[in-house]
């Protein structure tokens, strides 16, 4: 019982000068925590928006896929007529590959130019509150 209650006015003790330390700092908490939060959003929108239009392009191509095999399942009475089908899938999954990968590669493309233009950014900023802050510390007193 008696350690629980030091170590409960210990935790007191550090939080309050914690707070007392960080209210002096010239950087401040609460505004950088906005703006890594806003940030985070931003990424996050670029991931989801990545994700959604990649799980878009699966389903495009998995019901492609999936529509080219209905003569597959049709009777065929000459085992020539099923090596016809056979060709055929795989020669239009031969076309239609490359054109679904480029696709997939522009989604990877935007997500990419998208993430270094925000972290551009991020940086700018940070450069910008790393100046005004060294600028207000320099600063002589009044």
């Amino acid at each position: 019982m008696q350690k629980n209650i030091l170590t409960f006015y210990a935790n007191a003790a550090y939080t309050k000068n914690f707070e007392k330390m960080m209210s002096q700092s010239p950087i401040k908490i609460d505004e950088a925590m906005k703006s890594i939060m806003d940030y985070n959003s931003k990424f996050g929108k670029i991931a989801l928006d990545t994700v959604k239009k990649n799980t878009e392009l699966s389903q495009t191509w998995a019901k492609e896929s999936l529509s080219a095999l209905d003569p597959f399942v049709k009777s065929t009475e000459k085992p020539e007529d099923f090596m016809k089908i056979a060709t055929d899938y795989v020669s239009s999954q031969t076309q239609s590959t490359p054109k679904h990968i480029a696709e997939f590669a522009e989604v990877a493309k935007k997500a990419q130019l998208e993430t270094i233009d925000l972290m551009m950014k991020a940086g700018k900023d940070a450069q910008e509150e790393l100046t005004n802050v060294t600028k207000k510390a320099s600063s002589p007193k009044e």
